[in-house]
Parts: structure tokens; sequence; C-alpha cells
């Protein structure tokens, strides 16, 4: 644990990327598979993880994000998107899924389908795609710890033009909505930002106990 500690105190949100220096695409396609591996509420996995290779898209993803160089110069860009309809359908399918992947009928999952149902009964649209946001974050969490564990830098980007990028990517036809960019690679030595002291809250003031 000890370790864990010392590796999440050298992380830090990387502005500054060495260009020239990229992931290998072994370690890249493990960290993807840790993205698969993410957890989520009822395990529904209601996410796409896009990504973006193409230079000429990655130019205009930087200007929807307001030119900030990271996006350019990092190794790799991930981009999160939640599904924009939460509803009885994509429950199914996931059943269907589970089904299949367990050698079972079906019919054996109605009791976990109906609770699911259930709990998003009388919800808005709103409410259950702030829901299916939150789920993209526990999956941008495991990506950032298991970069720094890997001691690859990341830098997770909320500053970006969402209309703009969905647009750009279609996200809208395939019922998404981007949420967060998380750029990989390895921090540049003119980051001046790097190894400074890393400024959170001390433990009295962020827990609190119940006995």
């Amino acid at each position: 644990m000890k370790k864990i500690i010392e590796i999440l105190n050298w992380r830090y949100a990387t502005k500054k990327f060495d260009e020239n220096k990229k992931i290998d695409q072994e370690t890249f396609e493990s960290l993807l598979e840790v993205l698969r591996l993410s957890p989520s509420s009822y395990g529904l996995q209601p996410w796409k993880f896009i990504v973006v290779n193409n230079k000429d898209i990655k130019e205009k993803i930087k200007a929807l994000a307001y030119g900030q160089p990271q996006i350019m110069d990092a190794s790799n860009i991930i981009i999160f998107a939640n599904k924009k309809n939460i509803d009885s359908t994509l429950v199914d399918s996931y059943m269907n899924f589970v089904a299949k992947e367990k050698g079972i009928d079906v019919a054996h999952l109605d009791g976990f389908k109906n609770m699911i149902n259930g709990s998003f009964s009388g919800k808005s649209n709103e409410e259950l795609r702030g829901w299916a946001a939150c789920q993209t974050y526990l999956a941008a969490g495991n990506l950032l710890t298991s970069c720094a564990v890997s001691m690859i830098d990341a830098c997770p980007m909320e500053g970006f033009d969402r209309a703009g990028l969905d647009q750009l990517l279609g996200l809208n036809e395939l019922g998404l909505e981007s949420r967060i960019i998380v750029t990989m690679g390895y921090r540049s030595t003119a980051d001046e930002d790097a190894g400074k002291k890393k400024i959170r809250f001390p433990k009295e003031e962020v827990f609190i106990e119940i006995n």
C-alpha cells in the first residue's frame, strides 16, 4: 500500500507532454483492457471510449479544447462518452448479453432486470443521463490510477466544447454525449508542475467517521 501512495503522490495532471515519447502499443492495449474491465453500477457499462489517432481530427479537437497543447503533444487521447438513452431497451440488451456469457436462460435474470428497471422508474431522462455520466468518471478514475501505476502520465480534461465535440465525432447520431477527455503519455522535462507538492485537504477535512 505504501508503494501505491508514493505513486499517487508522483502523478499529477500533466499539462506538458514530451511529444517525442510514445506509449508502446502493448502497454496501450493493456490500458484499453483496464478500461474495458472498469466497474459500473449494475454492470451496465453505459459508455463508449473513443480512441482518436487521426492527426487532423486531433487538431480540430484541440481547437474545441481552447488550444490546450496536451491534445496534440500527448501520446494518446481517449474521449469518454456516456449513452444518452438509459431505458428498458438498454437493460434488455445487457440481460441478453449476460445470459449468453453465462450460458443461462435470460428468464433467470428477470429478478435482476426488474430491480434495475424499478430503480430507473420515475427518473427523468436528464437524471438518468447524469447517472450514466457518473459511470464514465468511474472508468476515467480507473484509467488514471492504472496509468500512474505504469508510470505513465495522464491528464483528465473537462475544458472543451462538448456540443462541438459531439458534432465533430458524430456522437449524437450514435446516441452518445462526450463527458471527459484523458490524454496520456510522458511528462516533458520542461513541465514546471512536475514534482511540485500535491495539494490536498488534510484527512481531518475529508473523512467523516461514524462509529
